[in-house]
């Protein structure tokens, strides 16, 4: 069919820099594997979903762009029974898409109502191969997060190459001292041809590139199956022994006949090969008896892929959407998808879609491309979601959620409720993370006068510590030399919360009677949440890193009240430090008293605990410590905090709603920007600023209410519920395996009702996995977060 569109000026073959969303829809999970496949826009490279959902027509509507590429994918049904055919040039017979699928693609254009549009003409030929052959959004964000900051050295900088001469195909063939194809390094010095080292995923290798190096002090050397035209590779220097970059790798190539843009890439990458390794992490889904778990299917039983040390996010996110509030605030079947030009870089769409994903059902059902057999006898599991632009908005410009790295569950947690957070709630939905906050009540008193002051904290989750007490080693005398394994004796949940709540003393001058004897602190609940999230800290500082202690909490299925914490607040009869008055420059700035506990369990003073909690807005105890690494030559890192009275005292209770609605214009969140302007007088200008130096506040909730009405001492509204009795009850933890939070493997468990079953159980998801959980007191003893619901 002709169509007049295929000669716009406005197709163009994507950039390398360009995302191409050519896997699944960019506003709900459906993909090329679907019946009716997917249509990628040949003008912007959005993906659309084109069955009844038609997310396609909407990115038409919206942006008129006319021509797009259906691509629909089918599993080829391929037999293994012979080996693949051996390559005879330099390659490696790694499996490429093309092996795996039948892929049928068809040109249509909206504008015209045209399909079967001729792919050969106009400049469609060279548009619709740059779509196939671009990375899919979710490759390219893998490989930039995983990219480490690899920089050139003096060897790859002032590398002196012999005479040139032009290498025959022939001779880049194979090892220039065995008989290998494969895992092929170029000597950039001598043009001497190398295998490497034997590498995961049974690549061989028999370091005859580093032989070539002993023998000849030649430092430099390119893996030749990596070569891509737009000049990356995979560069070694065996002189530092770490992966370099090469600033002129084309021109040292060209030395020896070698044209890099004609090169095609056959070969992974050392950081593919990376991301293949962590995609590999097991965990048990077997019985003690060695039965296999029983999977789930349905709304609610969806699995997430893991992207590569992804299983931090995909726990959290299991937990979060098995609340109601965050159900009910992002899950809209039978509604139209947020009007936005970039669906892909929209959180309110991606919330909306990864909840579409877990609790609609329609991807939950086993993986047909699986089949039983003698080396994997179990039932299919579910293929699993892959949210790779979810994993992208929330890692966006953060030092470590932007990596592919492990990283702690808990603290993502922290930093996805921010987010949340600062995003738009349009009347009449809420903002979900209202579901965790309370108060919090800190009393200070007067160790020699008994004056006390009274101080309310605005919180989303407690990290209570866990007591450590070792049970004595016993050496095993059958295994010589084995470093025997540490055991430790049970606590309970009720004395974690005991310490946590409980009275202690800080040193303090009081400003009326001048006596330096100090103050008890303490702190207890003002009100309650209708989620409670807790952190166990489980931690030891040994040689400065935090280690992971399997100290085992008991915490039991009933609910269990927690109206003891209630504070009770002001007493009868009690004097109270006047409010004008300062104790001394620590009284002056209030630490954030989680934070402040787990830096000083971590072996920092006190003074430079409270110095790096004041620089980084008084938020985590993470970003704190990196300021600690950062300032440690700091002259004045020892010398007490002398400030001027709190800005937020003097900071005006108003806020002019004129100024509040320039600062929304720019994209900051309400509490943001009413915190901001209170703090800066109402200044727009230096409010901006205040809001980009301090990214983690959370803001003022001021103008939100609760459900009992009740308002802080400046006439504020009070997060939380005061309540009683205030009963809760343990509806799903985030469990980890490994020896640190920063690797390892995460899992969710979460209590609910499972089809055909009377009465609820525990669901285990691992990853893609969905199944009825067994013998889940044992992983309650060391979760790592827990979610206590309000009964």
């Amino acid at each position: 069919m002709a169509c007049k569109h295929v000669d716009s000026t406005e197709l163009r073959v994507p950039t390398p820099a360009q995302s191409v969303y050519r896997e699944d829809c960019t506003q709900c999970f459906d993909s090329i594997d679907d019946p009716d496949g997917l249509n990628v826009c040949l003008h912007c490279f959005n993906g659309g979903c084109c069955a009844e959902r038609n997310h396609a027509i909407l990115h038409h509507q919206s942006t008129k762009h006319p021509l797009v590429l259906n691509i629909q994918r089918s599993r080829k049904k391929v037999k293994r029974e012979e080996p693949p055919q051996k390559i005879s040039k330099l390659a490696i017979a790694a499996e490429t898409e093309a092996d795996r699928y039948d892929t049928r693609t068809e040109v249509r254009c909206y504008e015209c109502g045209v399909g079967n549009i001729d792919k050969q003409s106009g400049k469609l030929p060279v548009v619709v191969d740059g779509v196939l052959k671009a990375n899919t959004f979710a490759k390219q964000a893998e490989v930039q997060a995983w990219e480490q900051e690899i920089m050139p050295c003096e060897h790859t900088l002032c590398l002196e190459q012999e005479q040139g001469r032009q290498i025959a195909s022939q001779d880049l063939g194979h090892c220039s001292m065995c008989d290998l194809k494969e895992n092929l390094w170029l000597c950039l010095q001598c043009g001497n041809l190398g295998c490497g080292r034997q590498q995961f995923g049974g690549v061989g290798g028999n370091s005859h590139g580093l032989k070539h190096t002993e023998l000849t002090s030649h430092a430099v050397a390119v893996k030749l199956g990596s070569l891509t035209p737009d000049g990356t590779a995979d560069i070694y220097c065996y002189a530092c022994n770490e992966e370099r970059t090469d600033p002129e790798l084309a021109a040292h190539l060209a030395h020896w006949g070698i044209n890099i843009s004609e090169r095609e890439k056959t070969e992974k990458s050392l950081t593919e090969m990376q991301i293949e390794q962590n995609l590999r992490w097991e965990f048990s889904m077997t019985t003690e008896d060695g039965k296999e778990l029983k999977s789930i299917f349905g709304g609610g039983f969806t699995g997430l892929k893991n992207l590569g040390n992804s299983c931090y996010l995909a726990s959290v996110l299991q937990c979060l959407f098995s609340i109601p509030a965050f159900a009910h605030r992002y899950f809209h079947p039978g509604e139209p998808p947020p009007s936005t030009s970039s669906p892909a870089e929209d959180l309110e769409t991606q919330m909306r879609k990864i909840a579409d994903g877990l609790l609609s059902g329609r991807y939950s059902y086993p993986d047909s491309d699986v089949i039983a057999s003698e080396d994997s006898p179990y039932i299919p599991h579910q293929k699993g979601l892959a949210p790779a632009m979810l994993k992208h908005l929330i890692g966006r410009g953060h030092e470590e959620f932007s990596t592919m790295r492990q990283q702690d569950a808990f603290e993502l947690l922290l930093h996805l409720l921010k987010l949340i957070t600062r995003s738009s709630h349009s009347s009449p939905v809420e903002d979900p993370v209202k579901t965790f906050r309370f108060v919090m009540e800190q009393r200070l008193q007067c160790i020699s006068c008994n004056r006390v002051r009274y101080r309310s904290d605005e919180q989303d989750n407690i990290s209570i510590p866990v007591p450590v007490r070792r049970k004595l080693r016993v050496i095993n005398s059958d295994q010589p030399g084995e470093k025997p394994k540490d055991e430790f004796e049970p606590v309970t949940l009720k004395e974690c919360l005991d310490i946590f709540t409980g009275a202690e003393e800080v040193e303090l001058t009081c400003p009326v009677c001048n006596s330096k004897a100090g103050f008890t602190k303490r702190s207890l609940f003002k009100t309650f949440p209708d989620v409670l999230a807790v952190n166990a800290r489980r931690f030891e500082l040994v040689n400065w890193v935090p280690t992971k202690l399997d100290v085992p909490v008991i915490v039991d299925d009933e609910p269990f009240d927690l109206d003891v914490y209630k504070s009770s607040g002001q007493h009868d009869g009690e004097e109270m430090l006047p409010e004008d008055t300062d104790m001394s420059a620590s009284a002056r700035f209030m630490p954030n008293e989680v934070a402040l506990e787990q830096l000083e369990a971590m072996g920092f003073p006190r003074m430079r605990c409270e110095r790096a909690l004041h620089a980084t807005g008084n938020t985590d105890a993470d970003t704190a410590m990196n300021w600690l690494f950062s300032h440690m030559e700091d002259p004045d890192i020892d010398v007490p905090l002398q400030l001027e009275s709190s800005g937020s005292g003097a900071a005006s209770s108003s806020v002019n709603p004129e100024s509040l609605e320039i600062m929304g214009a720019m994209g900051i969140g309400a509490p943001q920007a009413r915190k901001a302007l209170k703090e800066t007088g109402g200044d727009v200008e230096r409010a901006v600023d205040w809001v980009f130096s301090h990214p983690h506040d959370q803001g003022d909730f001021g103008e939100d209410t609760n459900d009992s009405g009740e308002k802080t001492d400046n006439g504020q509204a009070m997060a939380g519920s005061s309540e009683l009795p205030a009963r809760f009850r343990l509806r799903s933890i985030v469990c980890h395996k490994g020896g640190s939070i920063h690797a390892g493997h995460y899992v969710a468990f979460t209590r609910k009702s499972i089809p055909n079953e009377a009465s609820e159980a525990w669901v285990l998801y691992n990853d893609e996995k969905v199944v009825k959980a067994v013998d889940v007191e044992e992983m309650k003893k060391f979760a790592y977060v827990y979610f206590f619901h309000r009964a």
